[in-house]
């Protein structure tokens, strides 16, 4: 399984997009693999939101909404949340483009977030950690002090 290490750092590769994700989720390092994979052009670098570095440069960016979903930051600064990354995604890598135009059909765009939502609430779960009664996997996420999440 990947290790946060081990993948193109956003220092290293400035012109990337960085991929922010869990870099304590299992699932979500079968999914950055999987993604690493895929990237065939090398566009992408990576950082788990764990790392402080991610504190420092996307203040803006709650550690709520890192624990919610991926993020995708352009170089241009353009951000990109869940499932939004991953339509951002479909365009911009050749091996993800057959799912480009049912992520593009108009219209969809609450539909694919609801579902990316749905798998990110139960991921813990999804990779064999316990979880809640309720079938929610709750999120170690940081107390009030952290900014309002704002919807992407």
């Amino acid at each position: 399984m990947v290790e946060a290490t081990s993948l193109p750092d956003p220092e290293l590769f400035p012109d990337r997009d960085v991929v922010i994700w869990d870099g304590q989720c299992n699932f979500c390092r079968s999914q950055v693999q999987r993604l690493r994979q895929l990237d065939w052009r090398g566009r992408l670098s990576y950082i788990s939101l764990h790392d402080p570095r991610v504190a420092q440069r996307y203040p803006e960016l709650s550690h709520q909404q890192l624990m919610e979903q991926l993020w995708l930051i352009t170089p241009a600064g353009q951000r990109f949340g869940g499932a939004d990354a991953i339509r951002y995604l479909s365009l911009r890598m050749p091996t993800l483009w057959p799912i480009a135009p049912l992520m593009h059909i108009p219209g969809s765009g609450p539909l694919w977030r609801w579902l990316y939502g749905l798998v990110a609430r139960q991921r813990y779960r999804i990779a064999g950690k316990d979880c809640g009664p309720d079938g929610t996997c709750h999120l170690h996420l940081r107390p009030s002090n952290s900014k309002a999440s704002r919807g992407s």
